[in-house]
């Protein structure tokens, strides 16, 4: 099979699309003939070398989200057959023990990721545990279902089961044109939550708009903490969603109301950031919380509410594999809204 990989840190350049073996399946896996993947920016970081994975190796290939028609069956799968079209959970917790990917479900150490620390979707063909593909509905295309995984599930657990969001309140979410942030406003409107979001351009704002946030602002150019509380009367929002770090914290931070809580989820911009106040922290009874990982059973309830709800998947481009250094340059440039997509 083809597949774009890299054997040493570095560039876009050091991605090569060559010839590799095809994967062969354990007992308890499948062999997805790959319809799309989709870019996150792990993919990047790890390339790059500025923060790999435990259990990351070289050669690498990359790709969490994944979504294909299954072409070839482990002797134990029995509830999977070739031909199904399949979303993956790239997430190797709760695998079967007669998967080849089995072992690796340490949450809170070397929790196997496909795409991450196990081969991923640039490529033709991936290996992937039975227990961790869930149909696609007919009416759905590939590149609708490839941007759900990382995302979707990302921006629900950290919501929801870690932030604990609730109808009525108000949440903040900062890189509206991120796939996470794209998640997160919909999920987050569709629990009757309001949302406001910032985004680095009027023009993603406009887009955050259209996906349900009622209010936006340009954090390049604007006061967000101040934008924050005079869409709340003063008060200050429930809760941030943070996954942009030190170039939004301080903001972040004073966007809170009484009992507000941060949740963080991701580190684009710098992996430290200061407290602007111990004692505005502590008067005001802030949290900061971080969104571990989310358990394999919360997959299967999400994808369904995905795949029944009116959601749109922002896509930002699609591209060839044979591509994939061009695609990582694109996405390094922050110029995008929504997922850059991949087929082989």
């Amino acid at each position: 099979m083809k597949a774009a990989l890299y054997d040493a840190h570095g560039g876009p350049e050091v991605l090569r699309y060559v010839d590799v073996a095809d994967p062969e399946p354990g007992p308890g896996d499948v062999v997805v003939q790959v319809g799309a993947t989709a870019l996150n920016r792990l993919d990047i970081v790890q390339r790059a070398g500025y923060f790999t994975m435990p259990g990351y190796a070289f050669p690498h290939i990359a790709g969490m989200d994944v979504a294909g028609t299954v072409a070839h069956l482990g002797e134990a799968v029995e509830d999977v057959s070739v031909g199904d079209r399949v979303v993956v959970d790239p997430s190797m917790s709760g695998v079967r023990e007669d998967s080849r990917l089995a072992g690796r479900g340490d949450l809170y150490g070397e929790l196997g990721i496909i795409g991450a620390t196990a081969d991923g979707g640039y490529a033709e063909l991936c290996l992937v545990p039975a227990s961790h593909v869930f149909p696609i509905p007919d009416d759905m295309t590939f590149d609708e279902a490839v941007v759900f995984p990382t995302c979707w599930m990302t921006a629900a657990h950290a919501l929801f089961d870690v932030g604990k969001l609730q109808a009525g309140e108000t949440v903040l979410i900062h890189a509206a044109g991120s796939g996470v942030s794209t998640a997160g406003i919909q999920l987050a409107v569709a629990a009757g939550a309001r949302v406001l979001a910032t985004a680095g351009t009027d023009a993603k704002c406009a887009r955050a708009t259209e996906l349900g946030a009622e209010a936006t602002a340009n954090n390049r150019t604007t006061d967000i903490a101040g934008f924050a509380r005079s869409e709340t009367g003063g008060a200050g929002v429930d809760m941030v969603f943070e996954h942009v770090g030190p170039a939004l914290w301080e903001a972040s931070m004073f966007s809170l109301g009484v009992r507000g809580r941060l949740v963080n989820c991701g580190n684009t911009t710098g992996d430290s950031v200061t407290i602007p106040s111990l004692g505005h922290l502590f008067h005001m009874g802030l949290t900061i919380v971080g969104s571990d990982p989310y358990r394999p059973e919360e997959f299967g309830p999400v994808w369904e509410q995905y795949c029944s709800g009116d959601f749109v998947a922002p896509v930002d481009s699609v591209m060839p594999l044979a591509e994939a250094a061009a695609a990582q340059e694109r996405m390094f440039a922050s110029d995008l809204f929504g997922k850059i997509v991949l087929r082989p």
